[in-house]
């Protein structure tokens, strides 16, 4: 396996197959989201930002942004934004009288159609010279040293071998992903995955429906590519190209693998995938991923 790839590796791929797969990583091959997250991601938030004294509220935002909701998976930036605008419109945590981080410059940034990733970030944040973007580098490259450092290997749920084996013998396959390339590799690496892929994409190549554009466009029917992932993020990104999901519901995981398994990569492969199954497929989804937060009581 290559050690970094490029927009122009997507660009240029070759098929093997008449059909394509893309995988997620986080929290759909590996069970590493709320290791990172709790252990390594929140825990530098309030140290970075100095917001020990609303450290359960911080704590309880995050996770519900990161894990528990629709918008688990996404870039770690436009999550870290949303934390922050969670924060601002939390009653309690503005009554307490902690300095909450300003958001001006990092949404901007979100907004701005870079590629989001520490290489766009720096350069914005010596761009423009603002003090918040640079606190926002601080915060990402000490995420990425202290889960190089601290964080214990974590093996891939169960079934999802046997899944790699089954698609790599009838499908093209590339990881698509939000989380940083260099992660991504030691990760598949470590775990002796990274021979199944083709390419392993990251968050340095663009977002994942444009990873799968790049790939897929004018090599493959839209019915023929599927994308699998835990987040909905990642049936906006299938959904976007008219591809098929294949949802590794959290919480639920190694079941999902074992019915990927036994039915549904079958399915994609035969073209019964799309319709009630597809249909039924995500509502059983969608009910694991709420919109709105547990602490905001419904109008």
């Amino acid at each position: 396996m290559r050690k970094s790839f490029t927009r122009e590796d997507l660009l240029g791929f070759v098929p093997t197959f008449g059909t394509f797969v893309g995988i997620d990583s986080d929290g759909c091959v590996f069970d590493t989201m709320e290791v990172k997250q709790k252990d390594h991601f929140h825990p530098l938030i309030i140290k970075i930002w100095k917001l020990e004294a609303i450290e359960p509220q911080l704590r309880q935002a995050a996770e519900f942004v990161n894990l528990y909701s629709k918008w688990r998976g996404q870039n770690r930036f436009p999550a870290l934004l949303q934390v922050f605008d969670l924060l601002h419109d939390w009653p309690e945590v503005v009554a307490s009288g902690v300095a909450l981080p300003e958001r001006k410059a990092l949404r901007a940034y979100c907004q701005s159609g870079l590629p989001l990733g520490n290489t766009t970030l720096i350069s914005e944040a010596k761009r423009t010279g603002d003090p918040e973007l640079a606190r926002v580098v601080e915060w990402s490259l000490a995420v990425n040293r202290d889960i190089e450092t601290r964080m214990r290997k974590i093996s891939p749920f169960r079934g999802v071998r046997e899944s790699l084996e089954k698609i790599r013998a009838g499908s093209d396959l590339a990881v698509v992903s939000q989380t940083p390339e260099e992660a991504l590799v030691k990760e598949w690496e470590e775990n002796n995955l990274a021979q199944f892929v083709q390419i392993i994409a990251g968050q340095e190549l663009g977002t994942k429906a444009e990873h799968l554009q790049m790939i897929t466009a004018g090599r493959y029917r839209p019915e023929n590519v599927l994308m699998i992932g835990d987040a909905m993020g990642d049936q906006v990104a299938a959904e976007s190209l008219d591809a098929c999901f294949y949802p590794v519901n959290p919480g639920h995981e190694e079941a999902s693998w074992k019915r990927f398994i036994e039915e549904a990569y079958d399915r994609f492969l035969a073209g019964t995938f799309r319709g009630a199954y597809q249909q039924k497929l995500n509502a059983e989804f969608a009910a694991f991923l709420p919109a709105q937060p547990p602490w905001v009581k419904p109008a």
